[in-house]
């Protein structure tokens, strides 16, 4: 199929789009992340939470072949750079110095959601090629500054940059599911006997000092996670981010509709003491695929190394017992190593249409790739694991 067979439209809403055709797509890739499904982002624009008053102006790029949807990617135009996790502040700084504006940008990216997984979705390599430069000719038409792929699988990275993107690279912590053999954990011992001895006892310390302030954990997956504890969950939330000065990017209705519409998706646990709730982490599921996906914590009380439990010990003690694969801690948090999570590299995609802005970015991606790859270096450093026999 050549370039000039599709068709291409710009939608203004992810409800456009049958949820079929999306979820179709979506399930031919080979990294179909749950927050990339059609539920997932209608309830982001349901709820308000991901639509134009917010900074978020949906414009989803879409290549048809009559009826047939052969490529799509969630595209929002911003005029802010919050809730992406790959910070560009300082060049649009840099574009304000000069007098230029640096906004309105494209930005094809899951709002608020720094996971990993494919973001170009496509029936083959042909249209994933169409649908990059399908992303490329809408920012000039638009006279957009830039366009930006975030925290895309392999393919799309590949795709972008043979159109010309830049890439960028930043660091995620994940959890395998292994010793050192590559053997799957029987259970937590089992797992806490392929660290290094310090990292084992003050794992065993943080876990005791919960345990003595007489806190317990309760968990409840899918339509098994009450009305009653979502609310309590979004106080949690709630609270945390305006403990920190913030309002949260997210909304109840926002988990209403993600509770009601992918359930199977979501791992709640709750922290109580003396038979009242304390605190709650919420993590998303994929049965399918066996990974796990630390989102949101929060809590009403404090508790001294309650975070890490909530976090990290109860997802994955659940994940063992459960026989998932991987759990991935999220952006930023070099802490996550002593608890086994591991760094790794993450991909974004970028386009300046002005030359000069583009030529100095270029530059000063070339600086930044090779001081993320000294800090891998130094990070290999510090791996928590037994050495192998």
């Amino acid at each position: 199929m050549s370039e000039n067979d599709y068709v291409t439209r710009v939608l203004a809403s992810p409800l456009d789009i049958p949820a079929q055709a999306w979820n179709t797509l979506l399930l031919l890739e080979p990294d179909p992340s749950p927050f990339m499904r059609h539920e997932y982002l209608c309830a982001l624009h349901r709820s308000g939470s991901a639509r134009a008053p917010a900074g978020w102006q949906p414009q989803y790029l879409t290549l048809w072949h009559g009826a047939e949807l052969q490529a799509a990617c969630p595209m929002y135009l911003k005029n802010h750079s919050y809730g992406e996790y790959v910070f560009d502040w300082a060049w649009a700084n840099a574009y304000a110095q000069h007098g230029l504006d640096y906004y309105p940008k494209a930005l094809v990216a899951v709002p608020f959601t720094p996971v990993p997984g494919a973001r170009l979705l496509a029936r083959d390599a042909a249209s994933r090629t169409a649908l990059v430069k399908a992303l490329i000719e809408h920012a000039k038409q638009e006279d957009l500054s830039s366009l930006h792929v975030l925290f895309a699988q392999p393919q799309d990275v590949a795709a972008c940059e043979a159109a010309g993107l830049m890439l960028r690279h930043t660091v995620q912590f994940h959890w395998t599911n292994a010793d050192g053999q590559g053997v799957q954990f029987k259970d937590f011992e089992h797992f806490l006997a392929s660290l290094q001895q310090e990292k084992r006892k003050k794992i065993r310390q943080e876990r005791r000092k919960v345990m003595e302030a007489g806190v317990t954990f309760r968990w409840s997956t899918g339509q098994g996670i009450a009305d009653a504890d979502w609310d309590f969950f979004y106080r949690c939330y709630e609270r945390t981010y305006l403990e920190h000065g913030n309002a949260p990017y997210l909304n109840r209705d926002f988990f209403r509709r993600v509770a009601q519409g992918m359930p199977q998706h979501w791992l709640l646990f709750i922290a109580e003491r003396e038979g009242h709730p304390i605190a709650c982490s919420l993590i998303g599921i994929d049965g399918q695929a066996r990974v796990a996906y630390g989102r949101y914590w929060g809590a009403l009380e404090r508790v001294d190394c309650l975070h890490f439990e909530a976090c990290y010990y109860q997802p994955l003690a659940w994940c063992i017992a459960n026989g998932f694969e991987r759990f991935e801690g999220g952006a930023q948090g070099e802490h996550k190593m002593a608890r086994a999570l591991l760094p790794v590299k993450t991909t974004s995609a970028h386009w300046l249409a002005h030359p000069s802005f583009a030529e100095a970015v270029e530059r000063f991606l070339e600086r930044e790739g090779q001081g993320i790859g000294e800090y891998l270096d130094h990070l290999a450093l510090r791996n928590p694991l037994k050495a192998a026999p």
